[in-house]
C-alpha cells in the first residue's frame, strides 16, 4: 500500500458504525473510490465528517491498494470552498441532486483528467454564478453524457423534428415506441443542446423544464442500466415549483 496525493470530488457518504463514514470520491488521479474516514463523527477527529458533503472539491493524500474495496485517508482538506452553494438552497439542491447521479453513473475506477476538470470547473462555475442559472442542471447532465459515452445527436432540422429517446437522434416521424418528444419539447431540447451553461434559454412553459429533465434522465436509463431511481429529483420538483 503506497501513498498518494490526489484531489478528490465528494459523491456521497454514508454513517459507518458509531462514529464512522464511507465516503465515495471521484479522484482525480485513482477514478471513482471509496474510502473509509474512522471517528469522522467524533469531536476530536481530524478529519471532519462535514468535508464530505455533495460535490465538495478536496485534496487529500490516501493510501492506496488497486483492487481493494475501502482505501484509507490520511489527510484531506478542502481545496476551494463554495462561497454560495452552501447557503443557496436552490444551488445546493442542483448540487444534491447532480452529485447523485454521479454517484449512480461514474463507476470506473479509472483516471480521467478530463471528465474530473469538467466536474470540477463546472460547479465552480456554478457556485460563482451572481445569477441562479435555473438551466445548469440539464446542460450538465446533457455534457456529462458525452463523457459516458452517449451524447445525443443534435441533427434536428424542421423534417428531423421529434427526438428519439432510445436511439439518441431526432427522426422525421413517429416511431413504433412511445419513447420520443413530441414536436414542442424536441425543438426546445434541441435549443438546450445548442446553450451554454452560462446561457438563459427560455422555455415556451414553466413546466417544460421539468419535463425535458424527467425526459434526460429517461434518455440516461435507456444507456445505463445500472443508474437506478434518482431520488433527489423531488427535492428539485419542490424547489422549482414556482421557477
Amino acid at each position: 500500500m503506497s501513498l498518494h496525493k490526489t484531489k478528490g470530488i465528494v459523491l456521497h457518504y454514508i454513517k459507518y458504525g458509531e462514529t464512522s463514514i464511507i465516503a465515495t470520491i471521484y479522484t482525480q488521479k485513482f477514478g471513482r473510490q471509496a474510502y473509509i474516514i474512522k471517528g469522522a463523527r467524533s469531536p476530536k477527529s481530524r478529519l471532519k465528517a462535514n468535508l464530505f458533503q455533495p460535490l465538495f472539491l478536496i485534496d487529500m493524500e490516501v493510501y492506496h491498494k488497486p483492487g481493494r474495496e475501502l482505501q484509507m485517508i490520511k489527510e484531506v482538506k478542502n481545496t476551494t470552498p463554495f462561497v454560495d452553494i452552501p447557503f443557496n438552497l436552490k444551488k445546493s439542491s442542483v448540487c444534491l441532486f447532480l452529485a447523485e447521479v454521479l454517484y449512480r453513473t461514474l463507476r470506473e475506477e479509472e483516471q480521467s483528467p478530463k471528465l474530473f476538470e469538467f466536474i470540477s470547473e463546472n460547479i465552480l462555475f456554478f457556485d460563482k454564478a451572481e445569477k441562479f442559472l435555473p438551466n445548469f442542471h440539464l446542460t450538465f447532465l446533457l455534457h456529462l453524457s458525452r463523457f459516458l459515452g452517449f451524447y445525443p445527436h443534435n441533427d434536428y432540422t424542421e423534417t428531423n423534428c421529434l427526438f428519439d429517446l432510445k436511439e439518441g437522434h431526432f427522426i422525421g416521424f413517429k416511431p413504433a415506441h412511445k419513447y420520443f418528444l413530441p414536436k414542442q419539447a424536441s425543438f426546445e431540447f434541441h435549443a438546450l443542446m445548442e446553450t451554454g451553461f452560462s446561457d438563459e434559454l427560455k422555455f415556451s412553459a414553466s413546466e417544460m423544464r421539468q419535463f425535458l429533465l424527467d425526459k434526460i434522465l429517461e434518455f440516461y436509463h435507456f444507456h445505463l442500466e445500472h443508474i437506478g431511481e434518482i431520488k433527489s429529483i423531488e427535492v428539485l420538483r419542490e424547489v422549482f415549483r414556482d421557477e
